[in-house]
């Protein structure tokens, strides 16, 4: 081990962007930025995929940015309610499945570094890291 790095050579790093090439994060910062912002903001595929992308029988009356929107309006909410420096935060989020159901389910947010140390939001299921 050197000085420079007490923890020995990396030996692997995959880094957000490569995340983001890969398909395992989704980008939502340009509507992110929209509603206020600071920070850039992404989901994982797995929030994409189950509860971002309307089920096919609703696309005539929802969409990707509606939804999307619906999951970063609530975590804004969230996040003004906490009033106070977390990084982590459960929240809920209510989506219409089919014409006459509805689902809500419970998001984690974390607020973390990014690939250059920068503050970046990521959204997840709970049992995601």
């Amino acid at each position: 081990m050197s000085k420079e790095n007490p923890f020995g050579e990396v030996i692997s790093q995959y880094t957000r962007k490569q995340a983001f090439l890969d398909g395992v994060l989704i980008d939502l910062s340009v509507w992110a930025e929209e509603l206020g912002f600071k920070f850039p903001v992404a989901c994982t595929a797995k929030v994409w995929h189950e509860w971002i992308v309307p089920p096919t029988e609703l696309v005539w009356c929802q969409s990707e940015r509606g939804r999307a929107h619906d999951v970063l309006w609530m975590l804004l909410m969230a996040i003004r309610v906490k009033k106070s420096n977390v990084s982590e935060i459960l929240y809920k989020v209510m989506f219409q499945q089919t014409d006459t159901k509805h689902e809500t389910i419970q998001l984690k947010s974390v607020c973390g570094p990014g690939d250059d140390a920068e503050p970046i939001i990521t959204i997840m299921m709970p049992d995601e890291d």
